[in-house]
């Protein structure tokens, strides 16, 4: 979480379409991704970061840790406040991946994990604004 500030600075530096992706796991402390995200920006406000440079990062949280993820997509079930298997078989998690970008890219019609469809909704904001399209913050 310190390191964010360093990481949208070189981001802001290297201009053009640049984006910074972060990838966490919620801890138990906290309850979901709005929780989390809120913690990086009081580290980010520290640093002097602009709200408006700060917006601009898609943040992907999986609650407690990705594995349950890979759970839900392979399965159809995890229960988020437990945690998953680790995941040694790179085929596996592969193959969630795709599944997790079909859903995402159809809307995701089913129930998704909290976290999930949180992240979603984030990949969503970071496409349209590759895209250009309407208001994003």
């Amino acid at each position: 979480m310190y390191k964010l500030y360093k990481w949208l600075r070189g981001v802001i530096t290297a201009g053009g379409d640049t984006t910074l992706i972060v990838f966490a796991d919620i801890d138990d402390e906290l309850q979901n991704g709005e929780e989390l995200k809120e913690e990086y920006w009081k580290t980010a406000q520290r640093q002097n970061i602009k709200i408006e440079d700060f917006n601009k990062v898609v943040f992907i949280f999986a609650k407690d840790r990705i594995e349950n993820w890979v759970e839900f997509l392979l399965s159809g079930s995890t229960d988020e406040y437990k945690e998953g298997q680790r995941i040694k078989d790179n085929s596996m998690v592969r193959q969630a991946a795709r599944r997790l970008a079909s859903m995402c890219l159809s809307g995701f019609s089913e129930k998704l994990p909290p976290s999930l469809e949180w992240s979603c909704k984030n990949w969503h904001l970071f496409v349209r604004r590759m895209k250009g399209e309407g208001k994003l913050f």
